[in-house]
């Protein structure tokens, strides 16, 4: 991000520093009129595995997706605190009325009451009443559900919290292997095309040899053949290139019209190497890995649940404070104001069984919670497997390659001596080149792929959470 930053400045600044340079810098622009017309291409950023990474780290949806969920979390713990704050709410009520009952009522709060009151008690006529007014509530017992709730809401950032480990710690996963996936294809294109040369050559010797009447018109055909096979090889390495670096690009969040390249490794890659077996690797996995941690805390969210709906069956108590006055013309009188304050207890004794099914539904989802975890673990465990196996295969495929080098160069040297001797037929000696050429990429292939299923068991230990 840093390089980009400072690119980005470079281009920005670039035509002032023409400007202050002077009349020099303005003979140098005007003696090559051609790099006027030349449209200015932005500078395609290029990425290292570990540029790569962080990139990615920053910019890939995925993992700003589970940041925000975090947030969304933290939100709603908000939610479940506010149960234990008082609640307060602000009023105004207008009535207007002829009904003996309610305007008696009026008159009475209104503290208008006298002897004319009771003499027109059963005709009072109209009469309206404005109430502003302040209510205070807070909850006092509510059978340990805003306390369950609220530690569920704890247990929720936690769970988003171990959500985003595991897409971080698949992220760097999938970035690596796709980073080597992309190296092992431009070594695959390199091989095409160096036996597509090398066929090429062959063929127009061939062919004067044959029009010279020294070699047999199958020699050409052949050829043409392997030419044909070469380029068809060169075509599927062009396009696994292509979707290599595709795939690097969803990964870097990065959009179709921004151009970037992939850095090749160092000469010196990192030797890939089996340092624990598979129990203590499947120990670290549960140990470290945050999906196992996350199903663990959906079990305890769960049985808070379960908890909150049983407090249904409690009493409940509020205490509450009501502050206002009653008036027929609205605004304010200190001489007309009333205050009221008590507690409300209720308890439901029959709900048409609604409470005893949802406890029952919070009951089969805790259930559903456990199974979860269990097969969470079991999915890990085969992951580790999969990826412990792999890794002694990719580790065993690259000395097996690494051996086959030295058998291909005396195989190529052999052959080539035999072609001198004319022996061997020419396709022989294309063989023998392109099996050469086959070997030194495999093995840096079999190199990456290493790496690849490396990276894949550390992200099956959950190293990268």
């Amino acid at each position: 991000m840093l390089k980009t930053i400072k690119n980005k400045l470079a281009l920005t600044l670039l035509p002032i520093l023409i400007l202050s340079n002077g009349p020099a810098v303005a003979d140098h622009v005007s003696q090559n009129p051609a790099d006027k017309a030349v449209p200015q291409k932005s500078i395609a950023q290029s990425f290292t595995l570990d540029q790569a990474i962080d990139h990615a780290l920053i910019n890939n949806p995925d993992l700003q997706i589970a940041t925000e969920r975090i947030s969304q979390a933290e939100a709603q713990l908000g939610v479940a605190l506010s149960a234990f704050y008082p609640q307060v709410t602000a009023k105004l009520g207008y009535d207007h009325s002829n009904n003996p009952a309610q305007v008696f009522s009026m008159i009475v709060v209104q503290r208008d009451f006298n002897s004319n009151s009771i003499a027109n008690i059963n005709n009072p006529g109209y009469r309206q009443n404005f109430r502003p007014e302040i209510i205070g509530k807070l909850s006092l017992f509510r059978g340990g559900q805003d306390y369950q709730n609220s530690k569920s809401a704890e247990l929720g950032i936690s769970a988003a919290e171990f959500e985003r480990s595991s897409v971080r710690n698949a992220l760097i996963e999938a970035v690596t292997a796709s980073y080597y996936a992309y190296l092992a294809a431009q070594e695959a294109h390199k091989v095409a095309q160096d036996s597509i040369s090398a066929i090429a050559g062959e063929l127009k010797q061939t062919k004067l040899r044959y029009e010279a009447g020294t070699v047999l018109k199958s020699d050409v055909l052949s050829l043409e053949v392997k030419s044909a096979e070469a380029q068809e090889a060169q075509i599927r390495a062009a396009n696994g290139i292509e979707l290599a670096k595709t795939g690097i690009a969803i990964l870097l969040g990065l959009s179709a019209e921004q151009a970037f390249t992939v850095a090749p490794a160092s000469s010196m890659l990192p030797e890939p190497k089996l340092t624990a077996s598979f129990n203590d690797l499947l120990e670290l996995a549960m140990t470290q890995r945050p999906e196992v941690k996350a199903a663990a805390n959906q079990v305890e969210i769960s049985q808070s649940r379960v908890k909150s709906e049983q407090g249904a069956y409690l009493p409940k108590a509020d205490a509450y404070v009501s502050y206002g006055q009653n008036s027929q013309s609205p605004g304010f009188s200190s001489s007309k104001d009333n205050v009221t304050a008590g507690v409300s207890v209720e308890m439901d004794l029959f709900s048409g069984l609604e409470t005893k099914n949802r406890v029952s539904a919070a009951e089969r989802k805790a259930a559903e919670a456990r199974e979860t975890e269990r097969k969470t673990k079991l999915a890990i465990e085969r992951e580790v497997k999969i990826a412990f196996l792999k890794l002694e295969e990719a580790l065993a495929r690259m000395r097996v390659s690494e051996a086959s080098v030295a058998a291909a160069d005396e195989a190529l040297r052999l052959v080539n001596e035999q072609r001198r001797a004319e022996t061997v037929t020419i396709t022989r000696y294309i063989e023998a080149e392109v099996a050469r050429n086959k070997a030194h990429s495999n093995t840096i292939a079999a190199h990456y792929d290493a790496l690849s299923a490396e990276a894949a068991l550390k992200k099956a230990v959950g190293d990268w959470k």
